[in-house]
């Protein structure tokens, strides 16, 4: 028997989804890169704690307000490893981190209009050790990221914590165990709009290869581990394979 296909509703079309990434990930740098300034400027208010609890609750609006627009990658990484995982057409991802690198630095002017001499360089990550210390530990806050998001936005046996909740959980434990480390960027675009606007350019190499590394890494073990998928079982031969299906949000 073949299994019954709920109608869904249609996919926005790709300049919207397009447009709503780049508005996530400028609400995640205006917001969390917002919060590094502030806590520059008035001498430590906020802290690491403070800071890492900025990205929480800015992508954990910004997924809950935009995951059925776009699927919520914010994230030039998060949308290589669902192109590798055959969750997103190529096109899709060009433009997608296109938006992204243009939404991450439409924020950095925002928050240069704010504050023009740049402090902080405007929340631009800069490793306190090692180069090659710095991209391992890229590398695995990405690819711990990109696994928890393959499970709860892209497996209907996932149960418990909403999507948003626990994605964004990660984000916040990075920034707040790495934060003084590496920044605790696990996000190129994150990275770029800073470092562009502010000038500042110091190791960014790290910042492309840990994430675009780390996010295929954390898609496919997820895969791995994974086994058959029960949405492939049974089905008939018209319909189509998952596609980048938004982050799964409590009703």
């Amino acid at each position: 028997m073949e299994r019954v296909v709920p109608d869904t509703p249609a996919r926005p079309v790709l300049w919207r989804r397009a447009v709503g990434e780049a508005i996530g990930t400028g609400m995640l740098v205006f917001g969390g890169c917002g919060a590094i300034v502030t806590n520059t400027v008035h001498a430590g208010t906020l802290g690491t704690v403070g800071i890492a609890l900025a990205f929480f609750l800015v992508l954990l609006a910004a997924i809950s307000a935009l995951s059925h627009i776009s699927g919520a990658h914010f994230n030039p990484g998060v949308s290589l490893a669902f192109l590798v995982a055959r969750h997103l057409p190529a096109r899709d991802c060009l433009a997608y981190i296109v938006a992204q690198l243009a939404g991450a630095t439409g924020a950095a002017l925002l928050l240069h209009a704010v504050w023009p001499t740049n402090p902080a360089h405007l929340g631009a990550t800069i490793p306190t050790v090692a180069d090659m210390r710095a991209v391992v530990v890229e590398l695995v806050l990405t690819a711990i990221l990109m696994f928890v998001i393959m499970s709860v936005a892209t497996d209907t046996r996932a149960v418990g914590a909403p999507a948003a909740l626990a994605i964004a959980a990660v984000v916040g434990a990075a920034a707040l165990a790495f934060g003084p480390v590496t920044g605790a960027s696990l996000n190129t675009a994150r990275s770029f709009g800073p470092a562009l606007v502010s000038g500042d350019w110091q190791s960014f190499w790290i910042y492309i290869v840990g994430p675009m590394v780390g996010a295929p890494v954390g898609a496919l073990l997820y895969q791995l581990i994974r086994g058959e998928h029960p949405s492939h079982r049974h089905l008939d031969t018209t319909e189509v394979d998952d596609g980048d299906r938004p982050v799964r949000l409590p009703a």
